[in-house]
């Protein structure tokens, strides 16, 4: 995880602008755009090229819209991430941060767009054949089944292979060293902290080339927080790209290679974590000052 930003990310610090993400958060500014269709592409285009990654894609969504049923909740929303990379998704509450790992992972209704996965298509796909290429998913709540042991809910994280990969739980309780403790424990038992790392420890069973992550330091006591990030560094350092959505949006976006910020279910910034830290406009409105 590279945590120094560009040379265009460094004059951003100290102009303490950060790139704002087109196209603007009201409808009317929208329809306007979509009227001017030479130029809006043109717009698009050259923001793509100062805001993706350098390095080779593996998550690219472009003009996302998605929600529940017949709800919107999504509005046009693009983000990328790269090979290996470390990208995290912070806003206020109610912004659509959760809708778009979810929609990502086939659990909205998918209304529009492009979802496209290490070069698939994704979109409106399931889960059960998303995982299959390489897509991992670890939901804020409900993410351990409470009546299985520990390692009962690991070999569950390997269910669609045909032969049990016991190198990957041996890798798995070498990062979290407590699941091995407590593998014949049930899961309902485990703490908070140990609950996420099962969680965590289920998903990459798989050994996915992204994991997504909703809230992972969500319910934790303070002293586990740094201790959850830490766990996802580890996890970024070993080569499994990250795309976490996270409350504590000062860490993540501290520890992070680049950031978006999530209004109303639209783009409204995005750029380096480094960047997003020190723009006066984002702490301001989103981070406390």
């Amino acid at each position: 995880m590279s945590t120094d930003p560009d040379a265009e990310g460094e004059s951003n610090v100290e102009s303490g602008a950060a790139r704002e993400s087109p196209p603007g958060d009201a409808p009317e500014e929208r329809e306007a755009e979509r009227d001017a269709a030479a130029t809006t592409e043109e717009t698009r285009s050259a923001s793509a090229e100062t805001t993706r990654p350098d390095t080779e894609g593996l998550l690219a969504v472009r003009d996302l819209d998605a929600g529940y049923g017949d709800l919107q909740v999504l509005d046009e929303v693009d983000l990328d991430v790269a090979d290996g990379e470390y990208v995290v998704i912070v806003g206020p509450n109610g912004a659509g941060k959760s809708t778009v790992m979810k929609s990502v992972f086939g659990l909205t209704s998918f209304m529009g767009g492009a979802i496209e996965f290490d070069g698939t298509d994704i979109a409106g796909m399931v889960p059960e054949d998303i995982i299959h290429y390489g897509l991992g998913y670890v939901p804020q709540n409900e993410n351990v089944f409470a009546g299985l042991s520990v390692r009962e809910n690991l070999e569950m994280g390997a269910y669609i292979l045909d032969e049990f990969p016991d190198d990957k739980l041996a890798e798995v309780f070498e990062r979290f060293p407590i699941l091995e403790e407590r593998q014949e424990q049930k899961a309902g038992t485990l703490s908070g902290g140990q609950r996420q790392m099962l969680a965590m420890g289920r998903a990459l069973m798989l050994d996915p080339k992204l994991l997504m992550l909703d809230e992972p330091s969500a319910g934790l006591a303070p002293d586990l927080v740094d201790e959850m990030f830490d766990r996802i560094d580890g996890i970024n350092e070993s080569g499994t790209a990250i795309l976490m959505v996270e409350q504590n949006a000062k860490e993540a976006l501290r520890r992070c290679d680049r950031g978006y910020v999530l209004v109303n279910g639209s783009n409204r910034f995005e750029d380096d974590g480094d960047v997003l830290l020190h723009d006066e406009e984002v702490r301001q409105e989103f981070l406390g000052g």
